[in-house]
């Protein structure tokens, strides 16, 4: 069959090539890919930053966003046959750690967990691809255009619950959040912090284009101002950066009102210097009782709330942050970036 691969060690090895048929095990779920989304995470393994192929293979099938049907599911599975799933991701470590050995596999403590399209594990930008049911989730029939939203939105989903679980050390009813960035994660996380009933503002560079307007049609506020011109007029509770940009995240660092929460969400490249008051920060951040948190993955509670959230959504909405879509045939065009992508998704079938 047909699949999205890279051999991560060799530049400019990103090709659609023929793999061998995905064979369902008994207790395994065969399911018929649909669509798989392109993040950074998929930009940094083409440009040889990272990633690593399954033992014993030179090539690793791309695709962690993924979004399939079932075709096969064995007896007492939970699953039927025309499901609409979508892979878990992360896979606990072997050992396990703590952390695995509590479901908490996001939280890993060693280091040797394994991903799906990433990490040692194949994944999901093939025309079929076997997943175990335990790792599955099901979602809502509306979403077949739109739930290949759901592995970022999990993200989103974790963010959120960090704050829930860091703001729950004392009295918390926030009521302002700050979103920065207004890419797939950062608009997600804004939709959650609507569905969440809070005032909401996002922050990006741009004027033009999609993103405003989706903004707007969540019930949010956009804005195109620096960090602290707008943290100065809306004082938020709390920030989710969502950008990675290294001045960005130095600027929402002091931003929050007292008690505030950061929430880091973007991943920085090495190497971006800036020069930075430490002591002004950590002043800030003591005499407030302010916190700042990274947060990445999501484990398999995050991908139900995720996919409640989704489920609850405007579908038109979910729909239109996907703005460019190729099939699986023409996917290396889907890493060639233009000025108005939210997010792009290769199409693995016609149907």
């Amino acid at each position: 069959m047909r699949a999205l691969t890279i051999d991560p060690a060799r530049e400019g090895s990103l090709a659609v090539t023929d793999v061998p048929d995905a064979v369902a095990g008994p207790t395994e779920l065969l399911v018929d890919g649909l669509a798989v989304g392109i993040c950074g995470t998929d930009h940094e393994i083409v440009a040889g930053e990272h990633g690593a192929p399954p033992p014993g293979s030179d090539r690793l099938v791309l695709g962690h966003e993924s979004l399939g049907r079932v075709r096969t599911a064995p007896e007492g599975s939970g699953f039927a046959v025309g499901d609409l799933v979508v892979g878990v991701v992360r896979r606990p470590d072997p050992v396990p750690c703590g952390a695995c050995a509590h479901g908490e596999f996001d939280m890993c403590r060693n280091g040797r967990y394994t991903e799906h399209g990433i990490k040692e594990v194949d994944g999901f930008a093939s025309r079929q691809w076997v997943i175990e049911p335990e790792r599955a989730v099901r979602l809502d029939p509306a979403l077949r255009r739109a739930g290949v939203l759901l592995e970022p939105t999990t993200v989103v989903a974790k963010a959120w619950d960090q704050i829930d679980k860091v703001g729950g050390r004392a009295w918390f009813e926030p009521s302002t959040v700050l979103v920065t960035g207004a890419g797939p994660i950062g608009l997600l996380a804004a939709l959650l912090g609507v569905q969440r009933g809070l005032d909401v503002h996002v922050l990006d560079r741009v004027t033009e284009g999609p993103k405003p307007g989706l903004v707007a049609d969540i019930g949010a506020t956009y804005h195109a101002d620096d960090v602290a011109s707008v943290a100065d007029a809306v004082g938020p509770d709390l920030v989710i950066e969502a950008t990675g940009a290294g001045s960005v995240v130095l600027d929402v660092l002091s931003a929050t009102t007292a008690y505030g929460i950061t929430v880091l969400t973007g991943v920085t490249s090495a190497g971006y210097r800036l020069d930075l008051d430490i002591g002004a920060v950590n002043r800030e951040i003591v005499l407030e009782n302010d916190v700042v948190v990274g947060s990445v993955n999501a484990n398999l509670s995050h991908y139900r709330t995720g996919a409640e959230a989704l489920a609850r959504a405007d579908h038109d909405w979910l729909e239109r942050l996907i703005t460019r879509t190729v099939p699986l045939e023409r996917a290396t065009e889907a890493f060639e970036t233009t000025p108005d992508d939210v997010k792009v998704v290769v199409e693995l079938s016609d149907a």
